[in-house]
């Protein structure tokens, strides 16, 4: 449970912050790059959120915000056992294949491709969104070994949601905004 009495506590202004275990790392680490890539996910899924009318995306958009917590607490964790215990806190398979079957139910709705689609319409946010992801993604591999294979699935899943959470948006809003290769030369 956190209960936090003092927002500040200037134990991270030589540099360093605390993990999980109460180790302590450089706030430019390899493992802090991926949190806070994780946590500006996170805060751009709650823009996209807020943009967006109630129902099936924002529903599952809220779930996946607890999920980004859960996997924040995961990258903060050190450790080479990524199996989660009443103390350990870890991204598990069940995770991902709820947002699998998110996707699968979403893009059932949907018309094939048939152009590569720009960031844009009413989707514009989750597009946001979904490049934020990615990037979280990246920064999540880049940690190697000590990033949990879950949490690096549960991130790549995310991003292909976002991108047919985008698609269905668009339907219900004038469809996709499709890219028209040489348009402009």
């Amino acid at each position: 449970m956190v209960k936090l009495n003092r927002i500040y506590t200037r134990t991270g202004d030589a540099g360093t912050t605390g993990l999980v275990d109460g180790s302590r790392v450089a706030k430019h680490d390899a493992r802090m790059q991926a949190i806070g890539d994780v946590d500006e996910a996170n805060s751009v899924i709650g823009v996209a959120i807020a943009s967006l009318p109630e129902g099936e995306v924002t529903r599952e958009l809220s779930r996946v915000q607890n999920d980004l917590f859960d996997l924040g607490a995961d990258l903060a964790t050190p450790g080479e056992d990524f199996t989660p215990s009443e103390m350990v806190l870890r991204v598990v398979p069940a995770q991902v294949a709820r947002l699998e079957a998110a996707i699968d139910a979403l893009n059932a709705e949907l018309p094939p491709l048939t152009s590569f689609i720009l960031p844009g319409g009413a989707a514009a946010a989750l597009h946001v969104a979904r490049a934020t992801v990615r990037r979280a993604e990246r920064s999540a591999v880049a940690m190697g070994d000590a990033a949990n294979p879950q949490a690096l699935a549960y991130l790549n899943r995310l991003s292909d949601y976002l991108f047919v959470a985008c698609r269905h948006v668009n339907k219900n809003a004038g469809g996709d905004v499709l890219w028209v290769a040489g348009a402009n030369r």
